[in-house]
């Protein structure tokens, strides 16, 4: 079996119409994987040490907390945040490195770098994803993997920063994988241990079922829906003797209705324009009402159940590679365009679901990448806290905000049309 075989499995589903035979994979693509993987390795290691979010020193609290004693069921008596998956790994983390046992904030350089370690992981756990779906044309692959181990999004958010988004999105994305090369009942029990990773990957859900429902009907589909719930359920065992469900809930709630209460937390939608307007760059209730009792917050409620829906009606129609990741990619940018208390990071996702596409799609979808990755990356950029990076690079990408935000919203317009309308793919060049 060649190299290029070995990269090639039979169940993938391309778009319609996709007629050139995979490529053989050679040695200097594989190397050329290989040590750009090794570099971008080589980077998060310089980075870990860095002091990154402000998160970092409750997410220490956290692990010394499991570290002097207190059991994994008992875990959502402490103000946890994130579902089971993702305490578990924080569990394990904590477990595993002694400094936690000594450590309270992340002024101990060792914990950070040890609660930096798995999101950093999962970040060339995407470059590989990425490579995956696009196997048969290696110099892409190749290139797909280094832009999502390089562009600035990822390793400033895993090794700089210190935030756990890559890990949700890395389930997510092998949950693509999984359904595309036929194999659906796995890919359900991904795509449920992703939904228990971070709510945010919550709206995943939406061309999963498209897809699923379009390709393999409804009664299947409702299998795979089981499959998928039964693995998120089963995730929670450890945890219900202790009650956890409801304190997670009671938790959510307090974060939800307490400091996260606002119209956005930095994200660059349509709700940052009206708080930037409005309040001049202070924070602005979401919850205080609007007409009678409708308050900001169920407008973006109301708002992203309409473009779910549409997502998921337009997915429904385009069961294919392409109409999976595009579907990924807008619905992830239609809940973030469309819901208050959005944090600056939850785009992300979109940058790594479209690339794939944009690779092999016509300059408007690769021009279209290229833009949300500005926006996403100078968004991040302007969250960041002024001690954490130079002044004048912060206030420079704050200032930004009006492009940023049209740019991003334009991103989410782009994902939706371009599920209605496929766009013709360019041939690479072989060689």
């Amino acid at each position: 079996m060649t190299a290029g075989e070995a990269m090639v499995s039979p169940g993938a589903t391309p778009d319609v119409g996709d007629p050139e035979p995979a490529a053989a994979w050679r040695s200097r693509d594989l190397a050329g994987l290989v040590v750009g993987l090794v570099a971008a390795a080589l980077l998060r290691i310089a980075l870990l040490p860095a002091d990154g979010s402000p998160d970092l020193d409750q997410f220490v609290g956290w692990a010394h907390a499991f570290a002097t004693g207190l059991p994994l069921g008992q875990a959502y008596r402490l103000d946890l945040s994130f579902p089971p998956v993702m305490t578990s790994v924080i569990w394990a983390v904590a477990k595993a490195a002694p400094v936690f046992a000594t450590a309270v904030d992340s002024t101990d350089v060792a914990a950070r770098i040890a609660l930096k370690v798995p999101a950093s992981a999962a970040d060339l756990g995407l470059a590989l994803g990425v490579a995956w779906l696009l196997r048969d044309r290696p110099r892409l692959a190749v290139a797909g993997a280094l832009l999502v181990a390089f562009v600035p999004v990822t390793w400033l958010l895993s090794a700089w920063w210190g935030q756990f988004e890559s890990i949700y999105v890395l389930l997510g994305l092998v949950a693509a994988i999984l359904l595309l090369a036929d194999r659906p009942l796995p890919a359900a029990a991904a795509l449920g241990l992703a939904l228990m990773t971070k709510p945010q990957a919550l709206p995943f859900v939406v061309p999963f079922a498209a897809y699923t429902l379009g390709r393999y009907g409804w009664r299947r589909g409702a299998v795979l829906g089981a499959v998928a719930a039964v693995t998120a359920a089963a995730t929670w065992l450890p945890f219900l003797a202790d009650g956890g469900p409801a304190r997670y809930a009671a938790n959510l709630a307090h974060y939800q209705d307490g400091m996260f209460a606002v119209l956005s937390l930095r994200a660059w939608n349509p709700w940052w324009v009206v708080q930037e307007l409005t309040a001049g760059g202070s924070f602005v209730a979401d919850t205080a009402p609007l007409v009678g009792p409708v308050t900001p917050r169920m407008v973006g409620y109301g708002l992203a159940a309409i473009g779910a829906l549409g997502v998921f009606l337009l997915g429904l129609r385009r069961p294919t590679r392409d109409g999976l990741l595009l579907g990924l990619t807008a619905t992830v940018l239609v809940t973030f365009s469309s819901l208050t208390t959005m944090h600056e990071r939850y785009s992300y996702g979109a940058v790594v679901f479209l690339l794939p596409v944009a690779l092999i799609a016509a300059r408007r979808t690769r021009a279209a990448w290229v833009v949300l990755v500005a926006a996403v990356t100078t968004n991040l950029v302007a969250a960041v806290p002024a001690d954490r990076l130079p002044a004048v690079l912060v206030e420079g990408a704050a200032a930004l905000w009006p492009p940023g935000c049209a740019a991003i919203l334009g991103a989410t317009a782009f994902g939706v049309a371009a599920l209605r309308t496929p766009e013709p793919r360019t041939l690479p060049e072989r060689g």
